[in-house]
């Protein structure tokens, strides 16, 4: 069952549950127009690239993208300047695009929900993992790259 706890089934539920409240929220609350297809268009295609981005630069460090694995690396180059999870942070940008194309912005709701589920299941387990294996090298990235932006 371990394999089904992963990040892109969390974002799969996500995803399904947005695309649900899309199509059973009342008319009267879209907001939909140009402008928000646009910003969720940009949003789903910027969180695509930095996931991209970002496995690319683990595979270039030849580390694994499995959550519940140990890495072999501590990747810090690249994407991982700017975001310690750039591939959570991409989930939640497709995530929101998607509430905004989908012209549900009850969904955008999802958002912070399935943020603070990424962080809890995932990144704090894995960033504990990062501290004991990386000590004093994950402490100093830690102090100049935020977690989420």
């Amino acid at each position: 069952m371990k394999w089904i706890d992963i990040p892109p089934v969390w974002l799969l539920l996500a995803i399904v549950l947005t695309w649900w409240i899309a199509a059973l929220q009342p008319m009267s609350w879209a907001i939909g127009g140009p402008v928000t297809d646009l910003l969720g268009g940009l949003l789903l295609g910027g969180g695509i690239v930095l996931m991209l981005l970002a496995f690319a630069e683990m595979r270039r460090k030849r580390t694994t993208i499995v959550p519940h694995m140990d890495a072999d690396h501590l990747v810090t180059s690249g994407i991982f300047k700017r975001s310690r999870n750039p591939i959570y942070l991409g989930d939640t940008l497709v995530l929101a695009g998607l509430a905004l194309r989908w012209d549900a912005p009850v969904a955008l709701m999802l958002v912070p929900l399935f943020m603070f589920t990424i962080t809890e299941r995932f990144i704090i387990p894995e960033e504990n993992r990062l501290r004991i294996k990386f000590r004093a090298e994950f402490a100093r990235y830690c102090q100049k790259t935020r977690r989420w932006v």
